[in-house]
């Protein structure tokens, strides 16, 4: 399911245009990350995805279809939506949270229960923390349950902002290998929205660096924007200036690695990628 974005401004009522005449294609079942700085208009491309903002001019289509002619509630309980601090509803238990758009959806509370305790086998989760509340888990727990939350109703599409923003970088580095995996399993189209390069290098197919007012200043694969900076802003952006990103690609047991000047991995394993 390819989502594409075709001549979209986004204006605010109080003048700010977040995002000015963007168009850009996100290919099905791969992961495209947008990445740059807070304010840069990243977050308001990917609320307009599920139309939790209204875009000013343009369209977004879904496969061809101009999404403005879904109804907004629908479509966004076919999209999955992965936010930072995992956003649970503190009242419910772990697999409330999980089964809440099945529910809604008229799914019985027995079938959706069993098919929340197979999320939680899926993003890493044991089954006996089913009953817990949110307040009962840690950081991470809390965003693996959102993940899992976002993949109930079995969306082809799958929207993350920031999702990994608010844990410590050990839990972040966890979270982020369990992505990479789930993505090989689930094979999902998923938008996933950072500050950080490194993230956004790890886990993205696309990866699509934005300046403000959404403007595009490079996309094209991790390898593609490493290897050739486009502008002195992408440049010093991804750290290519201070010589961080001296980079080679390099052969190991495990595949072919980006390498930095002071021979450390950057985190794009091609191979890795390539299997999804």
């Amino acid at each position: 399911m390819g989502i594409e974005f075709v001549d979209v401004s986004k204006r605010f009522a109080d003048g700010t245009l977040a995002v000015d005449s963007f168009e850009l294609v996100i290919p099905a079942h791969r992961t495209t990350v947008f990445v740059g700085s807070s304010g840069c208009g990243k977050t308001t491309l990917l609320r307009m995805i599920n139309r939790m903002v209204e875009p000013t001019a343009g369209r977004i289509e879904i496969d061809g279809d101009d999404i403005a002619s879904r109804d907004p509630v629908q479509l966004r309980r076919s999209i999955g939506y992965v936010m930072q601090n995992s956003g649970l509803l503190p009242h419910f238990s772990v697999w409330q949270n999980i089964a809440t758009v099945p529910v809604l959806q008229g799914e019985r509370r027995s079938v959706a229960r069993e098919r929340a305790h197979e999320l939680m086998d899926t993003v890493g989760l044991d089954r006996s923390m089913a009953d817990r509340y949110p307040s009962q888990l840690s950081g991470g727990q809390q965003q693996r349950v959102g993940v899992a939350r976002g993949l109930a109703a079995d969306p082809n599409i799958l929207l993350m902002d920031e999702p990994f923003g608010a844990v410590d970088p050990i839990v972040r580095a966890e979270l982020q290998q369990e992505l990479l995996r789930l993505q090989r399993e689930v094979d999902k189209t998923i938008v996933f929205v950072t500050h950080d390069i490194d993230e956004a290098f790890l886990l993205g197919d696309q990866v699509v660096i934005l300046e403000k007012g959404a403007r595009i200043a490079q996309k094209g694969t991790p390898e593609q924007i490493i290897e050739n900076p486009a502008t002195e802003f992408v440049s010093m952006f991804i750290g290519a200036e201070k010589g961080k990103r001296a980079l080679h690609l390099e052969r190991t047991d495990h595949g072919t690695v980006v390498v930095d000047a002071e021979g450390r991995a950057q985190g794009a394993l091609v191979e890795e990628r390539a299997t999804r």
